[in-house]
């Protein structure tokens, strides 16, 4: 386990982020920076007394408030971004503004405070209309969206830092996470907390499509370890790529709704009564996702804990727990 090291997450009061804090608080110094525009302040509320902890809230779309940030940081743990596909295509310009020059911001930090590390949350969408399954970090297509435009960016500016500047990069290219902590509500929440939460309502999901399109849904668990592994290698070979973050297996939205409505029928029977409906597919919803995660065994010893069932069975009673 990494220890007594100073960790800068950004985003840090977002859904990954806060796991992140969480995780890492146990055994380092964490500086949490986030402007909760997504992110939220009760995620966070409970590290506060921590002497470890420190909470900055600033935007990283503002060099200065990025650079003080990164003072005496050991690592970068870069989460902070606008996510969702429909959001970008709504509005690709405050993404863009975020994604792209908020990034280039923390890796001009990161720089020039000499930083030893800037691991970053990469994204599936990189490999936009590729077809190829498993997907495999060297084979991308062209992008679907322009959230998916700015996480290729992202991509390409740490490669560009790497050579030029020798600072260490690494990008984890997550998949579909899920979890505690990650937002049933808003109009562009996450399909599993989403769908959890209409079902604790009794409320029927609305699928996008016809429900066969397939995900790699990744717990977050699995995601810290594979932050860990990426702040704690120290194979040179390891450093300045990227790396699918999933669990190396697809389900369709009509199996995960089955699972879903199996474990939450255990709270509630009503649940399994509930009929899913079925509405257009999304622009820029990239039919099926499945990673290779080969790269990652093999080069940063990733080993999954968590399949999509335990995930879901863990996450399912953290909302029944928490929204009830």
């Amino acid at each position: 386990m990494l220890k007594d090291k100073k960790i800068l997450i950004t985003g840090g009061a977002g859904f990954i982020g806060s796991n992140l804090c969480e995780y890492f608080l146990k055994n380092n110094e964490v500086i949490c920076l986030d402007n909760f525009s997504t992110g939220h302040r009760h995620n966070v509320e409970l590290f506060l007394s921590n002497k470890n902890f420190t909470l900055i809230q600033g935007d990283i779309r503002d060099l200065d408030t990025c650079k003080k940030a990164v003072e005496n940081v050991d690592f970068v743990l870069h989460q902070a971004a606008l996510g969702s596909v429909p959001r970008s295509i709504n509005d690709p310009i405050t993404s863009n503004d975020v994604n792209v020059t908020g990034f280039l911001n923390m890796l001009v930090a990161a720089r020039d405070a000499n930083v030893k590390r800037f691991v970053y949350a990469a994204s599936s969408s990189t490999y936009g209309d590729s077809e190829n399954l498993p997907k495999i970090e060297d084979v991308i297509g062209k992008p679907l969206s322009p959230y998916a435009i700015t996480k290729y960016v992202n991509e390409l500016y740490a490669d560009v830092f790497s050579k030029t500047y020798e600072i260490e990069t690494i990008g984890l290219r997550y998949f579909n996470v899920f979890g505690r902590n990650q937002d049933p509500n808003g109009a562009y929440a996450a399909v599993i907390p989403k769908f959890v939460k209409q079902f604790i309502d009794l409320e029927s999901p609305v699928i996008n499509g016809d429900g066969n399109f397939s995900r790699d849904f990744t717990y977050i668990d699995n995601v810290i370890q594979m932050n860990e592994l990426a702040l704690s290698t120290t194979d040179k070979e390891a450093i300045n790529t990227v790396y699918n973050t999933a669990c190396g297996d697809r389900t369709t939205l009509n199996d995960l709704v089955k699972h879903l409505k199996e474990l939450l029928s255990e709270f509630n029977s009503e649940i399994s009564k509930i009929e899913v409906k079925y509405g257009v597919n999304r622009d820029g919803d990239i039919p099926h996702s499945l990673a290779s995660i080969e790269k990652a065994k093999k080069i940063l010893g990733y080993n999954p804990k968590y399949t999509l069932k335990m995930g879901l069975k863990e996450s399912v009673q953290w909302y029944w727990d928490n929204l009830k």
